[in-house]
């Protein structure tokens, strides 16, 4: 019985070729539950991707209130209350007010269990200068996000969109970048692969969730930004 060395194939087995970071997967058949679906945020993501063909649930604290924004948005989009919008759903993004945050996931952390949660919450303050940052004592929401939620796994994007676009029927295509952050790529490559569900956006991976804090912080540059020039601004990554 022979055997063949390595010096005989030409050297050590060659590596697998590197993974295209633009090789996503499909995730059209997934269920995106969105928490404060009824608030600007959240009520113009469910809209941008129940009009790209994805099921959308809309959660609200009240079912009722919930049902009224879905009727209104159309597209197949249900309403439920938070609970069951959680429960029902694969993915859940987060559009809650910062400073229900914590006590909206705090009290969603069984149902949520299992699920790839994503945290679009802005920590933000505002005073007569202006919009400005907060800083969590975990970091930021997303990674206030994570310690509440053991058992999902947690990611991070859509910070830096305007609503007033995302609910504006007349415009097709949203011209935008979207930062996403996580600690697996598997779960950063589904949000990435959801934002490029919506016309004219891209997922671009942007760190893992200890970097969140700066993401969710440049949305206080971005106001600035909106009041000075009456815009909408949002972001491209450029060489990419």
């Amino acid at each position: 019985m022979t055997s063949t060395t390595s010096s005989e194939t030409g050297g050590a087995a060659q590596k697998a070729p590197a993974k295209d970071p633009w090789d996503l997967p499909d995730v059209s058949g997934l269920v995106v539950g969105v928490l404060g679906g009824t608030g600007p945020q959240g009520k113009g993501l469910a809209y941008r991707l129940a009009k790209a063909g994805q099921k959308v649930i809309i959660g609200s604290r009240a079912a009722e209130r919930a049902q009224a924004a879905a009727e209104e948005l159309g597209h197949g989009v249900e309403g439920a209350d938070n609970a069951e919008t959680a429960r029902r759903s694969d993915i859940v993004i987060v559009a809650v007010p910062w400073d229900g945050h914590g006590e909206t996931l705090a009290s969603l952390r069984a149902d949520l269990a299992g699920k790839l949660v994503v945290d679009c919450v802005n920590p933000l303050g505002f005073d007569k200068k202006g919009a400005y940052a907060l800083k969590p004592e975990e970091g930021s929401a997303a990674e206030q996000a994570a310690a509440l939620l053991p058992d999902s796994r947690v990611a991070a994007a859509f910070h830096h969109l305007s609503a007033v676009l995302l609910q504006d029927p007349d415009i097709d295509e949203i011209d935008t970048d979207v930062m996403v952050l996580g600690e697996e790529r598997a779960d950063v490559e589904i949000v990435q692969a959801l934002a490029g569900r919506i016309a004219g956006m891209r997922g671009v991976f942007a760190g893992r969730l200890r970097n969140a804090h700066q993401v969710e912080s440049l949305v206080a540059n971005l106001i600035s930004v909106n009041r000075r020039y009456k815009a909408h601004a949002g972001l491209r990554v450029t060489d990419v």
